[in-house]
């Protein structure tokens, strides 16, 4: 894929979902008002474990839909987002959310070594990824049906391969929900926290 030219880290729907511009221009994440499959949408470059760009997800700010858009043919079960930069903190533990929000507030928040599956299912490919680079593995899925179901068949998957802890939030609540002092508290007591670009 090419790169999209004149993405505005700026837009307003980034700020009211608290995120700085430094994050938001790290990540690459912006409004794309220009030709193509992603235009008027928020678009979120997705890179492979090498840090190559394998595809955009452009997501929808006017309720059309699909509300998250990928280009045919890409398969998000053999990506982890953000796997390339987690993996250069050198930490031998990683976070693990369902979406792209998610990752990026946990980063923001001081903690640069966190993934995101694009869902709520560990494939086979996004399993040999972690367990290729990670001991530990802290799942912070969503706390609604869906995530604590997704958690607990993780966890059953990985038991015995790695160090496993499931981190259980209130109902219904999401990480990129949490105030960064909460992210803080939660994740601070494994020893993660270091200082990233996005701060």
């Amino acid at each position: 894929p090419f790169w999209l030219r004149r993405v505005d880290w700026d837009h307003g729907y980034l700020r009211q979902r608290g995120m700085a511009r430094e994050t938001a221009q790290y990540f690459g994440v912006g409004f794309y008002a220009g030709p193509g499959m992603m235009s008027g949408r928020l678009v979120i470059p997705v890179h492979d474990e090498a840090g190559r760009l394998v595809a955009y997800c452009g997501r929808s700010l006017d309720g059309r839909s699909p509300r998250y858009k990928l280009p045919f043919g890409f398969r998000k079960s053999l990506v982890l987002f953000n796997l390339y930069r987690a993996a250069a903190t050198g930490h031998d533990t990683v976070v693990v959310v369902e979406g792209f929000f998610d990752c990026m507030r946990i980063h923001q928040s001081g903690f640069p070594g966190v993934v995101a599956l694009m869902g709520t299912s560990l494939s086979a490919a996004q399993q040999k990824l972690l367990l290729g680079r990670f001991r530990h593995i802290v799942l912070l899925l969503d706390g609604d049906r869906a995530g604590r179901a997704g958690s607990a068949c993780i966890a059953e998957r990985l038991a015995g391969r790695c160090s496993v802890t499931i981190m259980e939030l209130d109902d219904n609540e999401q990480p990129d929900q949490l105030a960064q002092d909460e992210i803080r508290r939660l994740l601070k007591p494994l020893a993660l926290e270091c200082t990233s670009d996005a701060e």
